[in-house]
């Protein structure tokens, strides 16, 4: 009677990508000054701006933390996490710290990051050093069409922004004009579409209560970020999504990158750089030159994930071949090659 020991070849690939020093899939990107936050893996993450070993600043094993946003001053962080099971507002010192619970909402039905709509409670931006906005599907049945709300660092009652709906946004130096999105579809899986719900640039006035449009383009304008007498943001005018700036003063609009392989994703602004995501890496854009440069980062950790294991795929094997001395057989399992020793009993 023989039986057979299944031994399985990992992909060396797969190794060998983790074993690299620079990392891929980083997410969410915000800057100040010369320091850097991002998402990797669920967790935050904070690097310096030339590149260098990640700090990990969260640990949550069963949610993620996620969208964090410096404060004006620095000193906080702002992001959209799950410690407590609903999807909430939560600030941390920007050095890390014990993280601390801003908002509190029912659990939406579509509440989970993997949703079409995205996760609910995204922190949108700062308003000033003393209250964080972000957009919630609480009051909506309609899931393109979000509401921004406010709600300061010391927690309390949430107040929402005198418009019908909002998304990503960012606000004038003196906090009395907003640049945002009214339609919040960057979760989902349309590519180059033309519509009803591609959006535009808006321009609104707290004071007046004058709401404008400034890009008006049948693309998709997106992530708009003040600075200065300008605008920037990023646009599939083009196809590809690439990082535009519209100047408030002559009202023109400018192209300022020229992707062509993959989009501009989640691009976030800083002091004097605008930081974002591109085929997986993190690049930083200087706003003075107007060069963008990829930040090397590396994250130390066992990734446990990815260590050889021993598995029994004998009901996924869908190929074989016998070696030509017949003491072998080689077998394909949903895309691994597992080879088969038989042994005596």
């Amino acid at each position: 009677m023989r039986k057979f020991v299944l031994s399985i070849g990992l992909s060396l690939m797969l190794l060998t990508a983790f074993a690299q020093d620079e990392m891929r899939l980083m997410r969410f990107p915000a800057i100040h000054g010369d320091q850097v936050v991002f998402s990797y893996a669920g967790d935050l993450y904070t690097v310096p701006l030339s590149g260098g070993e990640a700090t990990k600043l969260t640990n949550d094993p069963d949610g993620f933390e996620l969208f964090a946003r410096f404060s004006p001053d620095g000193k906080h962080i702002a992001f959209t996490g799950q410690y407590d099971g609903n999807t909430e507002v939560f600030l941390i010192p920007a050095t890390g710290g014990e993280p601390r619970r801003l908002t509190f909402t029912a659990t939406l039905n579509r509440d989970d990051l993997s949703d079409r709509m995205g996760p609910n409670n995204i922190v949108m931006a700062w308003r000033d050093n003393e209250h964080i906005v972000y957009r919630s599907r609480k009051q909506t049945f309609n899931d393109f069409k979000g509401q921004l709300f406010a709600v300061g660092i010391e927690g309390g009652l949430s107040e929402e922004l005198p418009l019908p709906d909002g998304s990503w946004c960012s606000f004038s130096p003196d906090g009395k004009k907003m640049v945002y999105n009214r339609v919040f579809r960057e979760f989902r899986t349309w590519k180059y579409y033309q519509g009803g719900m591609a959006d535009d640039v808006w321009f609104h006035d707290f004071e007046t209560r004058q709401t404008t449009n400034l890009t008006n383009h049948p693309a998709q304008d997106i992530f708009p970020m003040w600075q200065g007498n300008k605008v920037y943001f990023i646009s599939d005018r083009d196809r590809i999504m690439n990082l535009f700036v519209y100047d408030l003063d002559t009202k023109q609009t400018e192209k300022l990158t020229n992707y062509t392989d993959y989009d501009i994703k989640f691009p976030s602004l800083g002091t004097s750089s605008i930081i974002y995501e591109n085929a997986g890496y993190l690049y930083n854009f200087d706003l003075r030159t107007r060069l963008a440069s990829k930040i090397p980062i590396s994250i130390p950790g066992d990734f446990p994930a990815a260590r050889a294991k021993m598995i029994d795929a004998s009901k996924f094997i869908n190929s074989f071949d016998i070696a030509p001395d017949g003491n072998r057989i080689v077998f394909g399992a949903r895309g691994m090659f597992l080879q088969f020793r038989p042994e005596q009993e």
